[in-house]
């Protein structure tokens, strides 16, 4: 059994939909970065597999910049969620859904 452009698509699609409901349920501030993280790499798949079967490295090549843009999401992210933990104690979203004025 080969692997065909299909098979790559559903599989983004499946990872597509599971960040979606990761973004969606937002229960932890750390849970919505893995999330969109896991969509981001569904995207990556789907171009590199739309890349490959074209025959074209744009996909590819466009996968390497969405992969580098992650990692500096990441990083960025990272340290402003250990500064709000530092304030807070905690990282639960529902705790700051209330304005303090």
């Amino acid at each position: 059994m080969t692997l065909t452009l299909t098979h790559y698509l559903v599989l983004s699609a499946i990872l597509f939909a599971i960040g979606i409901a990761g973004v969606v349920r937002r229960k932890n501030l750390l849970m919505l970065f893995f999330a969109t993280e896991i969509m981001l790499n569904a995207a990556n798949i789907a171009f590199a597999a739309i890349s490959a079967y074209i025959g074209d490295l744009s996909g590819q090549l466009f996968a390497l910049f969405i992969i580098a843009i992650a990692a500096s999401e990441v990083a960025v992210g990272l340290g402003l969620l250990i500064l709000i933990y530092k304030k807070y104690g905690t990282l639960d979203l529902d705790k700051f859904t209330v304005m303090k004025g």
